[in-house]
């Protein structure tokens, strides 16, 4: 017997649902959002804020949010289809391939944020680093990423969307996807992602809650093999598994086809995790503790979805297959990502759909608005005021952006005896600047006609209206951006691809940018020429690599949709991709590097350092952490470098101790057991479902207890700052009255003055 899974609402049902419902609590989450920032932290009109969220968002959302948009690929869906073909060790392999990019960020993450704290994408420090020539090609290659990820997005939003309501035709999906993605962004901007992320990961684990306790421990089930851990162990031990697996069982850890996926998906997610400018801004977003702390926790958090999805959906659908005696769904449909939303059905009934059709619709949001965000940046940021419409043209990057002239803290470092101050910056700073001040206090008092005067400060009110010319057109480039997703998703579904075509296909085309990101980050002695050739060389090899491997399969590149995502081509392809890019960029920055001392690393160092808004200074954002510290408009390189010490000890000893948790000592426990018998299978089932309750409460607790702990204690600053300046203004008007008094005095008992 075939089952299918079977639409659950009509047409206007899902566009209440997913538009009304999903749509308009993510547009109040955005207002709240936007009232936040400008209510108490006084930042709403800062170009800034729209891609950074402020720069200070805390631990626990900065966790949920990493693992809420890491949720759309492999987790509530592919976790189960992999668990129907490779058994229980394909959802483990393929979460520890993903969990290892995540676990290694935290160590690039806090070098990025104390090396160039004023930056907002990467592209930036390719640019300040290397010049406009990486930087244009670089640009290319974070488009890309950002047009793979958003594909496969579409894909899947398709997917999600027809399987579960009736007659949704493919126009229909992408005009509810596209206002889903780019409503809230247009508001609230990436602030509200993060919100939308914190209940996306809520809903996600109150629904895996539902799946355990209706598939594993449900005494009155229907079916015969689910109900009962015992029950589905004895179904799925008569099951014959893959022949990759030892004694062509589903229950082992011992499977070369798993692991093979595990060391495709180190590569493939390396992809989506350095060279999408969503997962920047996600993390730049956060300071250096709170990201790196952030991180770590996300690993633990995304950990539970695959893992426990695996023993929950994906066993269940083996169990009742075998109990039929047949699979319910065809190869195809599986490869579809249709297991969990035909097990939700079979187990909650139409109930079950709703969940999975809300589930994904959250999942997508968080993830899609992501993506419009960072294409938004990049245009911004990189192209639009780098090379369209920059505010003075032909600006060196040791030059002032108001003055033009060089900066006073490159000079310090660059010349010991400079004498010609006319040369030098003197612009005062933005915080120091009482006509920005008045500024900003007369344009909050517009005329009669909503008109707000024009800016008057000397040093700054010609930028600002620059700024202020740049937050209209952010507004304008998330719109384009929105719009253009569906001519974008008509031609991708007329092509006939599918997502794990895109998904592994466009990771061997922009896994080159991997090496040559990590570099300029971390590596002084990186030049323009050795990341741009060994990211060129990487793109033609690795895409040689997989045409190679494609054509040694039946029908070669006749089936070249099917041949070019073979277990061996995307292999070969990925290796390629990432061993060549990393090898030409080593070997060529070598050859061709000037760094001969401390003082050109220092040089080198700086130009990263000195990316930063003049009317946002990032130095504004580290207070608390800087406290303490004496230095004249910017902490030195060496201070940030102090101050943030132990966050990178952190970084390193917990990404090490994180990746060898599970890439070493769990699978090395588990694969002692040749088959797990029911005593080992109920641990390990125990164990995932243990987990997954733990780290439910962590993301449903933490993150509003940070965030209106951290707004509450930004009031309290407020209402203090507010009592002193009244202070100051009272005993300015006492101090005013007694000179007046005095001078009154001092006037009475003079001598008058003979005319």
């Amino acid at each position: 017997m075939k089952w299918i899974v079977k639409p659950v609402l009509d047409r206007y049902e899902s566009a209440l649902l997913m538009l009304l419902g999903f749509g308009g609590f993510s547009i109040i989450l955005a207002l709240f959002h936007n009232a936040v920032r400008k209510h108490i932290f006084h930042d709403e009109h800062n170009l800034d804020t729209t891609f950074d969220a402020g720069g200070n968002v805390s631990l626990s959302l900065t966790a949920v949010t990493v693992a809420s948009q890491l949720f759309w690929p492999g987790d509530i869906l592919h976790s189960a289809t992999l668990t129907t073909k490779n058994g229980i060790a394909g959802p483990f392999w393929y979460a520890v391939g993903i969990m290892i990019n995540i676990f290694i960020f935290p160590i690039f993450s806090v070098q990025f944020k104390t090396r160039a704290p004023g930056a907002k994408t990467y592209l930036q420090i390719i640019h300040a680093r290397f010049g406009k020539k990486a930087h244009k090609l670089f640009c290319v290659f974070a488009l890309v990423t950002n047009l793979v990820i958003m594909i496969g997005l579409l894909l899947a939003g398709r997917a999600t969307i027809q399987s579960l309501t009736r007659d949704a035709s493919d126009e229909f999906c992408l005009f509810v996807m596209a206002i889903l993605f780019g409503s809230y962004s247009l508001i609230g901007g990436i602030g509200t992602t993060f919100y939308v992320s914190y209940f996306n990961a809520c809903l996600v684990f109150i629904l895996l809650i539902v799946f355990v306790i209706k598939i594993l421990h449900n005494s009155d089930s229907e079916y015969a093999s689910i109900g009962d851990i015992s029950r589905m162990y004895k179904s799925i031990s008569c099951v014959e598994g893959p022949v990759e697996n030892e004694n062509h069982s589903y229950l082992t850890f011992r499977s070369g086809v798993a692991f093979l996926y595990g060391v495709i998906e180190v590569f493939v997610s390396s992809a989506v995790t350095y060279c999408d400018q969503a997962s920047w801004q996600s993390r730049i977003a956060a300071k250096p503790v709170q990201g790196v702390w952030g991180f770590l926790l996300a690993g633990f958090i995304w950990f539970s979805i695959p893992s426990t999805m695996a023993t929950t959906t994906g066993m269940a659908y083996i169990a009742l297959s075998a109990e039929n005696g047949t699979h319910y769904l065809s190869a195809g449909q599986i490869d579809e990502g249709l297991v969990t939303p035909l097990i939700a059905e079979k187990v909650l009934g139409s109930s079950g759909g709703i969940l999975i059709l809300t589930m994904g619709a959250m999942a997508l949001m968080s993830t899609g608005s992501g993506e419009v965000m960072a294409i938004s940046s990049i245009i911004v940021y990189d192209i639009y005021q780098t090379y369209i419409r920059p505010f003075r043209k032909d600006l060196k990057r040791t030059d002032c952006v108001l003055c033009g002239k060089l900066k006073k803290q490159t000079v310090a470092a660059t010349y010991a005896n400079d004498q010609d101050r006319e040369i030098l910056c003197h612009c005062r700073s933005v915080n120091k600047c009482h006509n920005c001040l008045e500024d900003i206090q007369r344009r909050h008092r517009p005329n009669l006609f909503g008109i707000k005067p024009p800016y008057m400060c000397p040093i700054h009110g010609q930028y600002r209206q620059y700024q202020d010319y740049l937050i209209t057109f952010k507004n304008w480039c998330i719109i384009w951006v929105t719009l253009a997703i569906i001519p974008l998703g008509l031609i991708i579904f007329e092509s006939g691809i599918d997502l794990n075509w895109i998904f592994y296909v466009g990771a061997i085309i922009t896994i080159p940018c991997f090496p040559p990101v990590m570099l300029s980050i971390i590596w002084v002695k990186a030049t323009s020429k050795g990341l741009m050739v060994g990211a060129i060389m990487g793109f033609f090899c690795g895409s040689a690599a997989t045409l190679t491997a494609a054509s040694m399969y039946p029908n070669g590149l006749n089936d070249f949709l099917l041949n070019t995502v073979q277990d061996y081509s995307i292999l070969a392809g990925t290796c390629f991709s990432f061993g060549v890019s990393l090898t030409g960029c080593l070997i060529i920055s070598l050859f061709t590097h000037k760094i001969k001392n401390k003082h050109d690393e220092d040089m080198e160092w700086q130009k990263m350092y000195n990316i930063d808004n003049p009317l946002n200074p990032w130095e504004l954002n580290f207070k608390e952490e800087l406290e303490g510290l004496h230095f004249d408009t910017k902490p030195t390189f060496q201070q940030m470098s102090t101050t943030f010490r132990k966050a990178k000890i952190t970084a390193y000893v917990g990404g090490f101790c994180s990746i060898f948790l599970f890439a070493i000592l769990i699978p090395g426990i588990m694969a002692t057991f040749t088959v797990m018998s029911e005593t080992q299978f109920k641990v390990w089932v125990w164990f995932t479902q243990g987990w997954a309750v733990v780290m439910a409460v962590i993301v449903i607790v933490a993150p509003p207890f940070e965030e209106i702990r951290r707004i509450v204690k930004q009031y309290h600053k407020n209402k203090e700052r507010r009592q002193e300046a009244n202070g100051n203004i009272n005993d300015k008007i006492v101090m005013n009255e007694v000179i007046f008094k005095d001078k009154s005095l001092a006037d009475s008992n003079s001598v008058p003055t003979k005319v």
